[in-house]
């Protein structure tokens, strides 16, 4: 009996695979839940990077969205620093037909006494 049970473990090989006996063989279904479980991982690496994947490109786009952004605030800001020189504010004040007039005197603190 000890040969025919040496003589089935040597049985195994590509002949077997091919021809699906493998399948019934105790070896492998004695494996069955470690290749469900190692199938399991591969799922979750699978699903994992494609969901890092799609946040790095998310990422990207909100990185070219913040650039852009950040380039209009840039260009906003020089035009209302250009706007709000005082010649400037005095030419539209006086396009707009309002009666102010730029001061000649300097602005002087007003000090009020405490009682």
């Amino acid at each position: 009996m000890a040969e025919k049970t040496g003589n089935s473990r040597k049985k195994g090989g590509m002949k077997s695979f091919l021809g699906g006996t493998i399948l019934t063989d105790d070896r492998f279904t004695q494996q069955l839940p470690f290749l469900g479980l190692l199938a399991f991982f591969a799922l979750g690496l699978i699903t994992n990077r494609n969901w890092s994947e799609r946040t790095i490109r998310q990422i990207e786009i909100v990185q070219d969205t913040l650039d852009e952004l950040r380039s209009e605030s840039i260009t906003m800001s020089a035009k209302l620093m250009d706007a709000s020189r005082p010649s400037e504010v005095l030419e539209k004040v006086q396009q707009a037909g309002i009666e102010l007039e730029e001061t000649v005197r300097p602005p002087q603190k007003i000090i009020v006494p405490k009682k």
